[in-house]
């Protein structure tokens, strides 16, 4: 029997499928997971405690509102708990923004080497992903304004950016939407802020009641090191957050997540310790990779930029890396093939990796 084709919505076939950083190598090795920019450290051991103190729990429905998530975020942050609205990952915040801003025709721009989520979600919505050109690896201002148009709807600014590990600074930010005509959706995805130890940079809050027009999401996953929980979160002016609550799912984060994330935002200690582990390593590695002749990327995050010249040369270089089971990023589809990105793991697993990069090199 065969049977009648579907009607796929527009933009749908044009997606090519988000491909995640490779979890797996040969099964009798161990392996170095340096391809998903997961915290090094593993998640807060409050958040295990609070994840083992619900296995009870599980056969009940989650707070639909994360009221107390909510409310811990906005103490942490100082920020009206109204304002903040909870995800399945920031994923999903950058997903349901798509959904209610942008439609077929509209337009939502994003930089030449920004997270890949934002032209998914934007083709998702019938709409047309628009990347604008980088300056050094970094988001160019100027570069973001030339290209709006009539069309524009939404422009989706990593701030820092994955995969370069570059930043730009609180002031150029604030012209970027002071600049931007004032019916554009500015949002600054700060996935990695809590890396960042530069003086001039913001995660971007402070935008939100001076301009309007401006969302930041923010996620558990990098230096909570909770992705396997997917839990994410915005801020967001009253107007955007009560849309945003009209199309997201009821239960959209599970009570498991919500739980993990109130202790894990308590554990100050973990997270320091977190942050000065990455800034460590973070340099060391790349210094390093500098002395094997590399060029090395300057990053904010937790995970680093290596060029290798080709990709080729990037290519056999990964796959050297992944036959003795340690597994990078490769960056093809980031339009950025002859790097290599490289997470910031435990200290043994940086020694390792850059032992296995300078063993290659030999070689090559």
């Amino acid at each position: 029997m065969t049977r009648p084709m579907l009607n796929i919505q527009p933009g749908i076939m044009d997606i090519a499928p988000y491909i995640g950083g490779e979890s797996r190598a040969k099964s009798d090795q161990r392996v170095i997971k340096l391809s998903s920019n997961e915290g090094a450290l593993g998640p807060s051991p409050k958040a295990m405690e609070a994840v083992r103190q619900m296995a009870g729990e599980i056969h009940r429905y989650p707070d639909g509102d994360c009221r107390e998530l909510r409310e811990a975020l906005a103490t942490r942050e100082n920020i009206p708990a109204e304002q903040i609205i909870c995800g399945s990952g920031s994923d999903e915040i950058i997903s349901l923004l798509c959904q209610s801003y942008a439609g077929p025709g509209d337009e939502i721009i994003y930089t030449d080497h920004g997270f890949l989520m934002y032209p998914i979600s934007a083709k998702a919505n019938g709409a047309v992903p628009v990347s604008v050109p980088e300056t050094d690896l970094k988001a160019d201002v100027d570069e973001i304004l030339k290209g709006v148009t009539d069309k524009t709807k939404i422009v989706f600014l990593a701030n820092p950016n994955n995969p370069t590990g570059s930043y730009i600074s609180k002031d150029k930010v604030r012209r970027l939407r002071k600049d931007l005509p004032e019916d554009i959706l500015l949002v600054i995805d700060s996935a990695y802020c809590e890396f960042v130890e530069e003086q001039d940079y913001s995660a971007g809050h402070e935008l939100i009641e001076r301009y309007g027009n401006v969302v930041v999401t923010r996620t558990f996953s990098k230096i909570y090191a909770m992705g396997g929980l997917r839990l994410g979160w915005g801020h967001c002016p009253p107007d955007i957050i009560d849309v945003l609550n009209r199309v997201r799912g009821p239960f959209n984060v599970n009570s498991v997540a919500q739980a993990a994330g109130i202790a894990a935002l308590e554990d100050e200690e973990f997270l320091a310790r977190s942050r000065a582990h990455t800034s460590e390593w973070r340099q060391r590695t790349a210094s390093q990779l500098t002395a094997m002749g590399l060029t090395v990327y300057p990053s904010v995050a937790n995970f680093i930029l290596v060029e290798f010249g080709s990709p080729e040369r990037a290519e056999a270089c990964r796959q050297f890396l992944k036959n003795r089971g340690i597994l990078v990023r490769q960056m093809g589809a980031y339009n950025l093939g002859s790097c290599l990105r490289i997470s910031i793991g435990l200290g043994e697993e940086m020694e390792l990796a850059c032992a296995a990069v300078k063993e290659y090199l030999k070689q090559a």
